[in-house]
């Protein structure tokens, strides 16, 4: 999985790509946690648009990252949310818990 953070005034973007797996979630939530301590941003934005597969692990990575924004006194959210990964959302039910932006169908 690859892993592509981007900041700009006061928000953090990272871009995910590939696989979220349990292999996977352990480094993604350290390398992630690396970029929020580096940078201390406001925002922390999840573009989950280019992930292929994810499972329930990907859920856990979701709640850890919003849980340390909260903390932190922050806010987190995934957009681009589609295809497989959307459906692993949808019936965990952590729209509840975390805002979830869909990708836009192509027109």
């Amino acid at each position: 999985m690859e892993i592509a953070p981007s900041y700009a005034e006061g928000r953090l973007t990272v871009y995910l790509r590939g696989e979220l797996d349990q292999h996977e979630a352990k480094p993604a939530v350290e390398r992630i946690e690396r970029e929020l301590d580096k940078f201390m941003p406001r925002d922390c934005v999840l573009d989950i648009g280019s992930l292929s597969f994810m499972d329930s692990s990907g859920i856990a990575v979701i709640l850890r990252i919003c849980a340390r924004m909260k903390s932190t006194g922050g806010r987190a959210w995934v957009q681009n949310a589609k295809s497989q990964p959307l459906k692993v959302i949808d019936i965990s039910g952590i729209g509840r818990l975390v805002k979830i932006n869909e990708a836009e169908a192509a027109q």
